[in-house]
């Protein structure tokens, strides 16, 4: 059976200097409750990190069950977009960082992450067509 909903160790954005590139030369839009970064690179790979403000949730709990919501509705609609980033011969690293002030359910996390990936794949197309 392919292993194609996983989010294993290599596809999670941990390098501290990757993470500074990405803030100091990537792009960024908001869509409510997330704000995007990302960074298109000419070395194939998707490669995701998640952030949730200390300072809105004093609790670890909270934090901690924020991030593993967001993680999983990524890990569930990413596929798209790795085909399409194979396809490009592209890669790409991505950052959410959570913005909201209270805990959203999963529905509405799982919702705006689509809409989230999609604007990516909307990115992808413009970075190719700037580069040809």
């Amino acid at each position: 059976m392919p292993k194609q909903f996983t989010l294993s160790q290599h596809e999670r954005l941990k390098s501290r200097k990757a993470i500074e590139q990405l803030f100091q030369t990537g792009q960024s839009f908001v869509v409510y409750p997330f704000k995007v970064n990302y960074r298109f690179l000419s070395e194939c790979g998707l490669k995701f990190g998640v952030s949730v403000s200390r300072r809105i949730f004093n609790k670890a709990t909270q934090r901690n069950r924020l991030k593993r919501l967001i993680r999983e509705a990524y890990r569930l609609q990413k596929l798209p977009l790795q085909k399409r980033l194979e396809a490009e011969n592209t890669g790409l690293h991505v950052f959410f960082i959570y913005t909201a002030r209270e805990v959203e359910n999963y529905d509405v996390i799982f919702n705006t992450v689509k809409k989230i990936i999609i604007r990516l794949e909307k990115c992808l197309h413009e970075f190719h067509s700037a580069g040809s």
